[in-house]
């Protein structure tokens, strides 16, 4: 008589079936850093605003669902040391300690705990339904603003109503379209991640 072996405990978020090293986790985190740095290169000036309307915030939300609190927070400070070591993985392909410390610097740091805030809810399943995942990758991308809003007026010098008019109001059409890209992205990778343990377990 032979005994099965026993099942697999279902994983809390995405990365949990495909993390079953340190060799995986690692790859992981790098991943979610190389994921924000390509999305940081689509980028959009705005007219009289420091700040451009980029990809990576979509990068960090997606991550972060995807590889749960700790690895995402570890991606997006793994992404930040690239760009401050010299790697041109900021929006434009900038690099350094100054981009961190100048105007949109904070805006950058924020992505550290959206990431954990995103990734945490991951963990209680708010990433696998649209009417959940939507609300939750707003606040993700509200967290940001919060640290990048504060350190914009103080670092421009410009005070709140003007910090507000040149670094939040012209993102919230593309907060909302980047949260709804990832509220259709997340929960169709859980159906098809579904799909495919159904499947091995048929076999």
């Amino acid at each position: 008589m032979t005994l099965a072996p026993p099942a697999r405990p279902r994983p809390h978020v995405l990365a949990e079936g495909l993390a079953r090293s340190r060799a995986h986790e690692g790859g992981l985190v790098l991943g979610g850093a190389l994921l924000t740095a390509g999305l940081a290169q689509v980028s959009l000036s705005v007219p009289g605003s420091p700040v451009p309307i980029t990809g990576q915030s979509l990068g960090v939300i997606l991550t972060a669902a995807a590889l749960g609190p700790m690895r995402g927070l570890a991606a997006q400070c793994l992404y930040l040391l690239l760009g401050a070591v010299g790697l041109p993985v900021f929006a434009e392909g900038a690099s350094g300690v100054g981009r961190l410390l100048g105007a949109t610097g904070g805006y950058l740091v924020g992505f550290v705990p959206a990431a954990f805030v995103v990734g945490l809810a991951a963990r209680r399943g708010l990433d696998r339904r649209c009417w959940t995942a939507l609300p939750l990758f707003l606040v993700g991308q509200l967290v940001v603003f919060a640290v990048g809003l504060p350190w914009l007026a103080l670092a421009a010098r410009l005070g709140i109503a003007k910090a507000i008019s040149v670094g939040f109001t012209p993102f919230l059409p593309g907060g909302l379209l980047k949260a709804i890209i990832a509220a259709v992205l997340l929960p169709l990778a859980w159906r098809l991640a579904r799909a495919h343990r159904a499947t091995a377990r048929a076999r």
